[in-house]
């Protein structure tokens, strides 16, 4: 489980990619997320959960399997490239942000990024397969930052940055273009789901 505050930036220092269907990358984590770290531990990049394999100090090693590569931004990753890193939530733990599975749903492209003097508005197309959770006021996950949806219409929806958001995580560098992993509030999820499935039920009896 995460809770969608980023803790750190980490650097992609190698990747080894035997095939198209397994790489492993290895991360170069800031000094603040380096401490007790244990194999088998999970670690969040860009939203995705991934397990930790090997630790050579600060540099550790995570497998991203075929699926991973195929739904995340994560395979299109280069040495050198930021990641946005949270190490995974502990019983106890401050909920600062929402609670978050680390299971990327899809990836999309900011559109259009409005710039003001204290903040961002950043657009990104709306995945169809998504329209209906994807609310105004509701939850989601960008590339692993918990984020509060601001307006959403027929085809895109967008947050608003505070400069501390923009800081800390890889979006005070991304452009028009960017792909970014998406994963929608659970919560919000079960409830649009619940709904639509009683009315299905009702529309049919």
């Amino acid at each position: 489980m995460f809770t969608g505050i980023v803790q750190g930036i980490g650097r992609v220092a190698a990747v080894n990619a035997p095939s198209e269907n397994f790489r492993t990358h290895v991360v170069e984590l800031p000094e603040n997320m380096a401490e007790n770290l244990q194999i088998g531990a999970s670690v969040a990049h860009n939203g995705c959960c991934l397990t930790i394999t090997k630790i050579e100090g600060r540099r550790v090693h995570f497998d991203l399997m075929a699926e991973t590569l195929a739904k995340t931004n994560l395979g299109r990753l280069k040495e050198g490239d930021g990641v946005n890193l949270e190490r995974a939530a502990r019983f106890g733990d401050e909920i600062g942000g929402h609670v978050m599975s680390g299971h990327v749903m899809a990836v999309t492209r900011i559109t259009r990024i409005e710039k003001s003097a204290h903040n961002q508005t950043v657009w990104f197309a709306l995945p169809q397969e998504l329209q209906p959770y994807v609310l105004p006021k509701g939850f989601v996950g960008l590339d692993g930052c918990s984020l509060t949806i601001g307006s959403v219409t027929a085809g895109e929806f967008n947050v608003h940055l505070i400069p501390e958001t923009l800081s800390r995580t890889l979006f005070g560098s991304r452009s028009v273009g960017d792909e970014i992993n998406i994963e929608i509030d659970a919560q919000t999820q079960a409830v649009v789901d619940t709904v639509m499935r009683v009315m299905a039920q009702r529309s049919a009896g």
